[in-house]
């Protein structure tokens, strides 16, 4: 996985929240620690809290906190609600004018969408608590 995608950032900052789920977090602060933008922070957790898997709080005493247990969050949850696929789509923008290109796409579409599912399911089967007690 990319370091700097949101995915990563996003499992990054629930598994160490996952260690203390009641402890407020800033976007500052867990934009220090992984090293991006504070702005980056609020657009990804952003998703998660659209999702139900944060809660925030503005003002000072403000921040981040996790909506749900640690068990009950899979990796599924955070890859579904961040809309970011890893599978490649395999999207033609035009009809193709070709029988066997229409074919190959038609068949490699269904190959792909068969690894996303596969790829949803296999995350689902893992919770954030579980990867912080690896």
């Amino acid at each position: 996985m990319k370091r700097n995608s949101r995915l990563s950032l996003a499992l990054h900052t629930l598994g160490h929240m996952a260690g203390e789920p009641d402890r407020m977090r800033t976007s500052a602060d867990i934009a220090d620690h992984a090293g991006t933008n504070p702005v980056v922070v609020r657009r990804v957790l952003g998703k998660l809290r659209e999702a139900g898997l944060l809660t925030s709080e503005k003002g000072h005493a403000g921040g981040w906190r996790l909506a749900r247990k640690p068990q009950d969050i899979t990796l599924a949850d955070v890859y579904l609600a961040l809309d970011e696929r890893l599978v490649a789509s395999d999207e033609i923008s035009a009809a193709p004018a070709c029988s066997l290109e229409h074919a190959l796409h038609k068949r490699v579409s269904g190959v792909l969408e068969e690894i996303e599912l596969s790829l949803v399911q296999k995350l689902g089967e893992t919770s954030i608590s579980q990867v912080r007690g690896a």
